[in-house]
């Protein structure tokens, strides 16, 4: 990672939480309830790994940082959301999130079903809201890009396929397929979303894509491989949890240092897919070093 990474990170971060809390409801506006749990839910938690693509895409591109900001608020309330879904007894049925009782424990199961589907439809509403791009076509491509990401061809998909292969013994390529969408189409969306605030030339858009890909693959695998040997304290949630439930990952299939290979390759494609950007692309190969290289 560049010398400068983590002051870069600390200083977007910083004003990424300010934008992020004004764009929420305000817990005393009605219904004060589900506004406190979605802001329980949103703020004050997190990697924000997905924020921080969107801003290192758009910095590449020369996009400004105020429209990649509303781009990256919209991706992290879809990612809320779905952390709040998939935490319910109905789903992963989970207690521990972000270091703190996850939404349904704090407040309730309707409650928390309701702050998920708030976060999204949120979501959507910044994006119409704000303009994003000077061209309207580019824009609502933007929200496109979303919606698929975001739904049974994306993560919602992704998240059935899990559900539906719980005690099953899957190979690696269909592994790949469910993890592509569950966890890799909201982090190719994250950068796509972050270009598009800018003009970026269809070769940019294609090998940010493939970066998206294998980063978002990456992110998964080493997630797996964190689930098996981190403890509940360092992760924030349930550790073992997946091998609790019977799930296939990419340890129990792999092995965890065969894992560990996979995910360095996947690292090195993503790296790979930059080349010849230079400089504009360096917080990108940082955020890929981090993603494989994290504790957490």
């Amino acid at each position: 990672m560049s010398v400068d990474f983590q002051g870069w990170t600390n200083t977007h971060l910083a004003r990424f939480e300010v934008v992020l809390e004004g764009l929420l409801p305000s817990a005393d506006a009605a219904p004060q309830r589900l506004h406190e749990a979605m802001r329980y839910s949103v703020l004050q938690g997190g990697k924000r790994v997905r924020p921080l693509l969107a801003f290192a895409a758009a910095e590449m591109v020369g996009a400004q940082l105020s429209r990649a900001h509303i781009a990256a608020t919209a991706v992290e309330l879809v990612h809320a959301y779905s952390l709040v879904h998939d935490d319910m007894p109905c789903m992963d049925d989970d207690v521990l999130r972000r270091g703190k009782p996850t939404c349904h424990v704090q407040f309730d199961e309707a409650t928390a079903l309701l702050v998920g589907d708030s976060l999204q439809t949120l979501a959507f509403q910044l994006l119409a809201d704000h303009q994003l791009n000077d061209v309207a076509s580019r824009q609502l491509e933007m929200v496109k890009l979303l919606a698929i990401a975001s739904g049974s061809r994306g993560m919602a998909g992704g998240q059935a396929i899990d559900l539906a292969s719980v005690g099953k013994s899957l190979s690696v390529p269909e592994l790949e397929f469910m993890h592509i969408h569950k966890t890799g189409a909201l982090i190719r969306a994250a950068i796509l979303l972050g270009a598009n605030c800018g003009n970026p030339s269809d070769e940019q858009l294609a090998k940010l894509d493939h970066f998206g890909k294998c980063v978002g693959l990456a992110f998964q695998v080493v997630d797996d491989v964190l689930d098996a040997e981190a403890d509940t304290a360092t992760l924030g949630k349930t550790a073992g949890k997946d091998a609790d439930n019977d799930k296939p990952t990419y340890v129990t299939l792999l092995g965890v240092q065969a894992a560990k290979e996979m995910a360095k390759q996947l690292h090195q494609d993503a790296l790979e897919s930059l080349s010849g950007f230079g400089d504009s692309a360096q917080h990108l190969r940082d955020l890929a070093d981090f993603i494989v290289l994290r504790k957490y």
